[in-house]
């Protein structure tokens, strides 16, 4: 099982992917156009053309876990956009996402706060 931790680094690739790709594509995906070591501990996750299934890849430091989520209906409307091969986000959101949900409308708490704001509560 991967649990999702507010210091993982999560990685969104931008562009579809083709879901025939397993482990190793993806693993090369992430060399090659996002750039990032697949061996690194990041999780990825990858769309496929139609936004019904998401994969995410992980690689726990024996050896990679990918897991798949297809939806029965509708969509994942919520995909991140722009120029870059790849998108960050926070864990949170990643668990959003992978329910299906837009992790923009989504009015999370922040990950930490800094010391001085809890120091200046606690006197």
């Amino acid at each position: 099982m991967i649990q999702l931790t507010p210091h993982m680094r999560i990685w969104v690739c931008i562009e579809p992917v083709d879901f025939r790709k397993g482990i190793d594509g993806l693993a090369r995906l992430c060399l090659e156009q996002l750039e990032q070591d697949p061996f690194s501990g990041y999780v990825f996750a990858f769309r496929n053309r139609r936004a019904t299934a998401i994969k995410v890849l992980v690689y726990d430091g024996q050896g990679f876990w990918l897991c798949q989520k297809r939806i029965s209906q509708g969509k994942f409307h919520w995909w991140p956009r722009g120029e870059a091969a790849a998108h960050e986000i926070a864990a949170n959101q990643l668990q959003i996402l992978i329910c299906a949900g837009n992790p923009e409308r989504v009015d999370t708490p922040p990950d930490w706060r800094p010391l001085t704001e809890f120091a200046a509560r606690a006197t």
